[in-house]
């Protein structure tokens, strides 16, 4: 309506202008041209006003409790305990307690930070508002210090509307907002406004004593933070959101299986054992995509396979068209029996599966079962997987006579797996620092450890030579085989049962 008037209001004007007998020319051209500056500094985000964002009723709107997330038992323990904060503020009053301001979620991606953020939400009964730390950067300086004003304003706002006595503000990948001053290209005035703003925001926290605000944060670099961001007074907690272990995948698959018709061959404690790794995204889209597998083929049930089929597509991507040729197929098949055979040898009982069905850049692979959550590792596990890497090349080299392209992959992980027994002082060099290691020592290092492998390895395929004919064999007319059938190949199984087995 605004618009109608003004427009009417400079039509008006200037048909008096011109009736007065005026040159109205230089008038209109002067509007035209403020007319265009003003479209084109709005479009860049120069006066646009920040766009709403939606402020969730808690009970209605997150949908989310912590009973609703599987594992991450530290975290929801260290977070609940800040929520009291919130929960029972006379009962912290009296203990004399400054409450709390924020609180910053590390963790990799997928592992559940914005539903934690969401589940506060819910367990406190506060209002819940929610942003991406993008949202706050633009190229004109002021337009993200009043987006973050806004922020705050709105989720004082929001909590009066509901009648609630609290707001969460949620922002995620806070780090592009927060990122330390003067470090690189983020130093431009635009940035460094936006993030004082936040922490003069945050500073005023505990000035509205009617409703009570806490800020989550949630990043995956902590280390690009700013020092007056972390300290205490602003946030407060930092709670660690790490990848879950076997009985949080364990819960976290049930969580998700809950609505899907599982079969009785479904062991949900088998498939927690071979995602050692896998974050809550991951295991959420691993149960989806079982469930997938089995409506595509008109399964009333998901079954085992299915399972076994979801968690190749997760970890190795979709099946390609692409085929390799007859030779180039025996080819491959021996050069992953020669990764399993080894595999087995260091540590009997790792093998899930070997496949040589091509998936994202592999044309086969294989995939081990971790005998427990590790987080450490010895010498002797380093080079039993350097060698398991090497595995491939060398039985391609006894059998067929030469290596291929295939193991470049191979080598690049075995040199890393030894830079790391290098680095962490077990190798023959003694404690060294990696960075200041001349390139012909390091390399000497490298290579002792490399040959002292692909000895081993060498000597183990020689003498399995007959077992690696006949299981790649199989393995190229089944296109896969699991590791049941391989252990019956070395006596520990029987065969025929497990011949054709995946998992």
């Amino acid at each position: 309506m605004l618009k109608e008037i003004v427009a009417g209001v400079v039509l008006g004007l200037i048909a008096g202008l011109l009736w007065l007998g005026y040159n109205v020319f230089p008038f209109v051209f002067a509007l035209g041209l403020l007319f265009f500056l003003y479209k084109t500094f709005e479009s860049r985000g120069g006066i646009k006003q920040f766009a709403p964002l939606n402020v969730h009723d808690s009970k209605a709107g997150t949908g989310i409790g912590f009973s609703d997330i599987g594992g991450q038992n530290s975290a929801k323990r260290e977070l609940l305990e800040a929520l009291d904060f919130i929960r029972e503020p006379e009962k912290i009053n009296l203990m004399g307690i400054r409450p709390l301001k924020g609180i910053l979620l590390v963790g990799p991606p997928g592992t559940g930070k914005t539903l934690l953020a969401k589940a506060a939400a819910s367990h406190t009964n506060s209002a819940f508002i929610s942003a991406a730390g993008s949202e706050f950067i633009e190229m004109y300086a002021g337009v993200g210090a009043q987006r973050v004003r806004q922020i705050f304003e709105q989720a004082k706002s929001g909590a009066r509307k509901k009648t609630k006595k609290s707001a969460i503000i949620f922002i995620d990948e806070i780090d592009i907002l927060g990122a330390s001053r003067g470090r690189g290209s983020t130093s431009h005035l635009e940035h460094e406004q936006t993030l004082n703003q936040l922490l003069v925001e945050m500073d005023g926290l505990s000035l509205d004593g009617k409703i009570c605000i806490l800020l989550i944060g949630a990043t995956n670099r902590p280390d690009l933070l700013d020092d007056a961001l972390l300290r205490p007074g602003r946030f407060d907690r930092i709670v660690q959101v790490e990848l879950p272990d076997f009985e949080g995948r364990l819960q976290i698959l049930k969580l998700h299986t809950r609505n899907k018709p599982l079969a009785e061959d479904v062991q949900l404690r088998k498939v927690a054992a071979d995602t050692f790794g896998f974050s809550g995204a991951h295991l959420e889209s691993l149960a989806n995509e079982a469930a997938i597998a089995a409506l595509r083929e008109k399964s009333k049930f998901i079954h085992k396979k299915h399972f076994c089929e979801s968690l190749d597509k997760v970890i190795m991507g979709e099946k390609l068209d692409r085929r390799p040729g007859k030779d180039e197929c025996r080819r491959i098949a021996i050069h992953e029996i020669g990764h399993a055979l080894i595999s087995e040898h260091f540590r009997p009982g790792s093998v899930s599966t070997v496949t040589i069905i091509p998936r994202g850049k592999a044309m086969g692979y294989i995939r081990q079962t971790p005998a427990e959550d590790s987080y450490i590792y010895t010498k002797d596990y380093l080079e039993g997987q350097i060698a398991v890497l090497l595995g491939g090349a060398i039985s391609e080299e006894e059998l067929l006579g030469n290596r291929s392209t295939g193991a470049a992959n191979d080598f690049q992980q075995a040199v890393e797996l030894a830079k790391k027994i290098i680095k962490s002082g077990m190798s023959s060099l003694g404690i060294v620092s990696l960075k200041d290691l001349p390139g012909d020592t390091l390399h000497r290092g490298l290579q002792e450890i490399l040959e002292g492998q692909e000895k081993k390895v060498r000597d183990i395929i020689k003498k399995y030579k007959g077992l690696v004919k006949e299981a790649a064999g199989c393995l190229v007319e089944t296109e896969r085989i699991g590791g049941k059938y391989l252990r019956s190949l070395l006596g520990t199984e029987k065969k025929d049962e497990f011949k054709k087995e995946a998992i």
